[in-house]
């Protein structure tokens, strides 16, 4: 078994090598997170599509259909029952909404899913769940000054151990 960097589990590893594992690691969370961010924008941009095109069709249904299926359906419905004509432009006019309605209602319940879906709002928090855990890291304390030596001295010691 090996990390990231290739490195055997176990073995000793410098300060940059953690710090470039560590750095790798969250680069990778980083696209993950905007990978996943573009997923769910996609599918709430698909229902908003959805329900829109549910509101053009019925408008359209609506707009359309009211002259020639007026006259169509009021006529057959003079000549299948004898009532007065004007009352028969009224039952196809009536048909005619109900079918527009129907539509309508189609497209507001897409629309109340896209509104409804938290895609992007999940990713933000994850997001800022992350930097927080990130922001209360805290590194290891720094060893105090041996006496008798400066410190410069240790820290150029340092430097020449890493």
């Amino acid at each position: 078994m090996s990390a990231p960097d290739g490195s055997p589990v176990g073995a000793e590893r410098s300060i940059g090598q953690l710090f470039a594992s560590a750095t790798t690691e969250m680069s990778a969370l980083v696209h993950d997170e905007i990978a996943l961010a573009k997923a769910q924008l996609k599918q709430d941009v698909k229902r908003g599509a959805v329900s829109g095109g549910a509101f053009s069709v019925a408008g359209a249904v609506l707009l359309f259909s009211l002259p020639m299926l007026n006259f169509a359906l009021a006529y057959g419905i003079r000549t299948w029952s004898g009532w007065n004509l004007a009352v028969c432009f009224l039952l196809s006019f009536a048909a005619n909404v109900l079918i527009a309605g129907l539509l309508a209602l189609i497209g507001t319940v897409f629309a109340k899913k896209a509104k409804k879906s938290q895609g992007p709002q999940k990713v933000a928090a994850s997001v800022k769940e992350t930097a927080g855990v990130l922001q209360n890291a805290k590194p290891h304390p720094r060893p105090e000054p041996v006496e008798g030596r400066t410190p410069q001295a240790i820290e150029a010691v340092a430097r020449s151990s890493s």
